[in-house]
């Protein structure tokens, strides 16, 4: 770029007479009797002559001049010892012969010459010629020239302490400019700040309002503007820009880098010095330009320059000089910045990393703990069925064991009665009912377990869907969170055990759901005694109740009928107004609103610059006003959230009540986003005033989600979808406030369909490969098997573990289709031969699907494979989640010579009564008791490992050591009496192999 200019008054550093560093030569011409003197400036002499000459020698000759007669010419010469003239003429023959006596010359006087030359003590040589106006005395003469050498020699002295003073003044200036960069460089400002008050610093030293500073790659061949100020070129800098050298090749601050040099002067002339064509891209010319190169080891890494485009001569050597020495203060500045923003950017990354790992420290802490807590109640709750007197005292103690795993503060056991038709309650705790009495098999939750033959966990809402459905009819108390699982004596349901929580702040989990149902198997031992007992005096009553029951059943059948009859007239009054409109509150419903932003949506595609808007609003907590205080309390509640948004929003927009506490406006005929942000807003406040809901004083809230209508919505349905999003986002965000959809939610959602699309794509292609582990025998590392493990092999982001991907397949139902993908490669290398066997893991997934093991044979047949070759291996979870059905499959398959291994064993409840009745062919230990065999927690994991290998012993199967990855592991596992292990000691997963099965490990 040329130059940059600027007006205004000098500051600083500036010298009379021209450029800094020069002095001109002055001719001082006046008679006495004249009015003001006038200097003549003549050339400009080399750099350091004397700057003080014309003010000196004005002073002099006023001086001498007025001693003399009238018409009288005076010269005064000097020259110091570094060799530099000065002085002040009156006359052109006083001057020549002032001159001459500087060289050497012999004075002489007369009555109209004066003459003298002399040494000061600072070694500084005069000469003074004088020519008076009329004849002098002798002694007048003497006396002149007397008083004419005192009063040269004194204004020299003060003349040269004067310049000293100003020179450490100047020196003083540059110190404090110096310290106030430092002091930028280590502050908090921000880039942009920094240099400018940098620019400032330099503009108190040289005329600099035309400055600016840039930074050179010398590998990358490339600039950065890091600060630009100017008066007359608009060039904004952006420090991020990098501009290739390539780009600008006829640029004056390009040449500067390359030449590596200061250059001073008229921007033509220095484009002409350097071959610089004219490019009036790069900004105008300057009457006066000086560029300083910045270095760092010897290798220029940028430039600082300033420039003046209406005054020449503005800059000399001194500027350049002191230009040069602020420019590498400057370059210290930049990089201490640079240094601290990067310490900063490291700090905070290891902060982040440290914060990391400490979560997952205390995760891994806690669930070590949990997992060692619910081990030891397994085997206490195990040992309570064999040593527990009766079985009222069992239900206590496994109430208690129970109470210490989960929430078991409301807890019950159901039984059916022996004529299948009643329940009863051997043992019932609970801060609601304090009694529960026999009752008829009926619709409540209990029952609903018991026809079902699966566990059931279910809060509020799901309890009030299956109210809904007319599956369930609550009794009692309703509780807040219920869990229920089946109670099972040869394969038939004969109860239920229960815990339930009447505090939003306590909910079930599915971990809970397995412990409970491991709970319920050692139940049921104890309860064919009890049935036994029971079954005579049951026997007496069981005619009685079931006529009774039956004639209940009639009546209320007969009462039902006749009020269905009413009911079906009435319902076909109000069938039209109900169509569209909320029953509760009279509100337009969705099939209403869809309709009418059908219409919105044809009218905005008529008229592009319509635009109109959906509001999704949802009450934040309304399941506690309804747990709280009823549900006609929280009826009264939407009844009344409605009325206030239609107070709030304008005469044409559209209310619509969706279905529970949630609502949408549709804002019609707007301005834009402002528009439906700011109704949004006058909702919420509205909604946020207090009101009396069943006598209580309620200050109800809403999350809102906004989505503004744009071309791609092809349906009123996208519109929806997409407020009801950003509703989502508003309520993670904290509740009680707004969020409006935009493309960064569009673009998660898209992410999610992709890698869905990709699934779909690997599941018709070959992207899903199986991965092989070896199984060794212990007591010589010879292999016996493998366990096939599934890999994806990703087009874009390579090869892929089940973890990142089986979140996403579970969701969409597609990894049931991924697993039989990976069994058909099983049986494709199984039917190639070899020796020993594969196993496969098979999810509950599949066995809760009735012809899994149909399925499974077919494949085998199909493939030619062998089946004795081939095992499944199963979690407890499966076994327990129906184990009628596993008991089937598992037989069919063993039939055929297809074995079950155990995986994982000893992680969920093992649970001893039942594991017999299983054909279980080999137990698993879980690699976290392997990995604890060797360290502080070696007597714990040995305990357990060898409670396992006593309890397969006992059944006559074998166990497989999972994760051996260390020769003490191996070790402690042999001693233990374990056969075989499996882990990165004897071979990592690979792909397909080609060699036989059977092969000795290398130690």
């Amino acid at each position: 770029m040329s130059g940059r200019t600027a007006q205004g008054p000098r500051r600083g550093w500036r010298f009379a007479g021209g450029r800094s560093g020069y002095a001109s030569n002055c001719v001082l011409v006046r008679e006495r009797s004249q009015g003001p003197v006038a200097v003549q400036t003549t050339g400009r002499p080399a750099a350091g002559a004397n700057t003080e000459a014309p003010a000196v020698g004005n002073a002099l000759a006023g001086a001498l001049r007025e001693a003399l007669p009238a018409g009288s010419q005076v010269a005064v010469r000097w020259r110091d010892g570094r060799g530099l003239y000065g002085g002040s003429e009156l006359g052109a023959d006083a001057q020549d012969r002032a001159d001459s006596l500087l060289n050497g010359s012999r004075a002489a006087c007369s009555e109209q010459r004066l003459e003298a030359a002399w040494d000061l003590d600072d070694g500084t040589r005069v000469s003074l010629c004088a020519h008076a106006g009329a004849p002098l005395t002798a002694e007048a003469g003497a006396a002149w020239l007397a008083l004419a050498q005192r009063l040269v020699g004194a204004q020299l002295v003060a003349a040269r302490a004067q310049a000293r003073a100003e020179s450490l003044e100047k020196s003083e200036r540059l110190q404090q400019a110096l310290y106030e960069i430092a002091d930028l460089a280590g502050s908090d400002l921000e880039m942009v700040d920094m240099l400018r008050r940098i620019h400032g610093v330099v503009g108190g030293l040289m005329y600099a309002e035309n400055f600016y500073i840039v930074l050179y790659d010398d590998v990358r061949d490339s600039l950065r503007f890091i600060y630009f100020a100017d008066r007359i070129d608009p060039y904004v800098a952006e420090p991020d820009l990098e501009i290739r050298a390539a780009e600008m090749p006829n640029s004056l601050t390009l040449a500067l880098l390359r030449h590596g040099e200061p250059l001073l002067g008229p921007s033509v002339a220095i484009r002409e010095q350097l071959d610089v064509p004219r490019d009036i891209a790069h900004g105008p010319d300057s009457e006066d330009w000086l560029g300083v190169p910045m270095r760092r080891e010897d290798r220029v890494c940028g430039a600082i320059v300033v420039q003046s485009y209406d005054r020449p001569d503005l800059y000399g050597e001194e500027e350049r000089a002191l230009l040069a020495f602020v420019a590498q203060h400057i370059l210290t500045a930049l990089d201490r910045f640079r240094a601290r923003e990067e310490l900063e950017r490291r700090v905070a990354e290891r902060t982040q990393a440290l914060q990391l790992s400490n979560r997952d420290l205390q995760a891994e802490i806690i669930e070590r703990q949990r997992a060692e807590r619910l081990q030891r109640a397994l085997f206490r709750i195990a040992e309570l069925s064999i040593t527990s007197e009766t079985l009222e005292r069992f239900y206590a103690q496994v109430h208690d064991v129970v109470s210490e795993l989960l929430y078991a503060r409301n807890f019950y056991i159901a039984l059916i009665t022996n004529d299948g038709e009643h329940l009863e309650f051997p043992y019932s705790i609970d801060e609601r009912d304090s009694t529960r009495e026999s009752r008829r098999l009926g619709s409540g939750l209990t029952e609903y377990v018991i026809k079902r033959g699966q566990a059931l966990l279910a809060d509020r809402s799901r309890i009030a869907g299956l109210e809904a459905a007319g599956l369930v009819r609550s009794l009692g108390s309703q509780a807040h969170c219920w869990l229920g699982v089946p109670l099972f004596r040869d394969d038939h349901v004969v109860g239920v055990i229960a815990v339930q929580s009447y505090s939003p702040a306590i909910a079930f989990t599915v971990r809970d759901q397995e412990l409970l149902t491991f709970v319920a198997h050692h139940i049921s031992n104890g309860l064919a005694r009890k049935q036994t007992q029971d079954r005579l005096v049951a026997a007496h009553s069981e005619l009685e109740q079931r006529v009774a029951s039956r004639t209940r059943e009639l009546a209320q059948a007969n009462a039902e009928l006749l009020s269905q009859i009413g009911e079906r007239l009435r319902a076909e009054q109000q069938l039209t107004h109900q169509a569209l409109h909320d029953a509760l509150t009279g509100l337009p419903n969705r099939s209403q609103l869809l309709e009418r932003l059908e219409s919105a949506i044809v009218r905005a595609q008529r008229d592009v610059r319509r635009q109109f808007a959906v509001l999704f609003l949802d009450l934040d907590r309304f399941k506690l006003v309804n747990d709280s205080v009823g549900h006609a309390a929280g009826d009264e509640l939407l009844v009344e959230a409605g009325r206030r948004i239609v107070n709030a929003v304008r005469g044409d927009d559209t209310v619509a009540r969706l279905g529970g506490d949630e609502y949408a406006i549709l804002v019609d005929n707007i301005d834009g986003l402002r528009v439906a942000e700011e109704l949004a807003q006058r909702i919420l406040r509205a909604l946020g005033e207090p009101c009396w809901v069943a006598g209580r004083e309620v200050f109800p809230s809403a999350s809102l989600g906004i989505a503004m209508w744009h071309p791609r919505y092809r349906s009123g349905a996208e519109l929806l979808r997409d407020a009801d999003a950003a509703m989502y986002r508003a309520k993670s965000a904290g509740r009680d406030r707004c969020a409006v959809f935009d493309e960064a939610m569009r673009e998660q959602a898209v992410r999610i369909l992709d890698l869905e699309a990709d699934l779909r794509r690997a599941i018709n292609g070959d992207g899903f490969v199986a991965f092989y582990q070896p199984i060794v025998r212990l007591s010589d590392r010879s292999v016996i098997g493998h366990e096939a493990l599934l890999r994806w092999r990703h087009e874009r982001r390579g090869l892929l573990v089940p973890s990142d991907f089986i979140g996403l397949g579970e969701d969409s139902g597609l990894i049931e289709e991924v697993d039989w993908l990976l069994y058909a490669q099983v049986m494709k290398q199984l039917a190639l031969g070899g020796e020993g066997y594969v196993s496969v893991n098979v999810s509950p997934r599949h066995f809760r699907a009735a012809d899994f093991a149909d399925r499974l044979l077919r494949m085998i047949d199909e493939a030619g494979a062998d089946p004795h070759r081939l095992r499944i291996e199963i979690t407890e979870g499966a076994l327990l989640d129906d184990v009628p059905r596993a008991l089937r499959m598992l037989r069919t398959l063993r039939g055929h010579g297809v074995l079950a291994q155990l995986d994982d064993f000893g992680t969920g409840f093992s649970a001893l009564s039942y594991l017999h009745r299983f054909p279980i062919e080999c137990l698993k230990i879980d690699q976290s008791f392997v990995a604890g065999l060797v360290g502080e927690t070696r007597p714990e994991s040995v305990a357990v490992v060898r409670a396992i290998q006593a309890l397969a012993g006992t059944l006559g199967i074998h166990t497989i050591g999972e994760g051996v990855e260390n020769d003490a592991q191996l070790a402690a596992l042999r001693e233990l009496g374990c056969a075989y292990g499996q882990g990165y000691l004897f071979g990592h997963p690979a792909e397909a192999y080609s060699t036989p099965l059977r092969q000795a490990v290398s130690r």
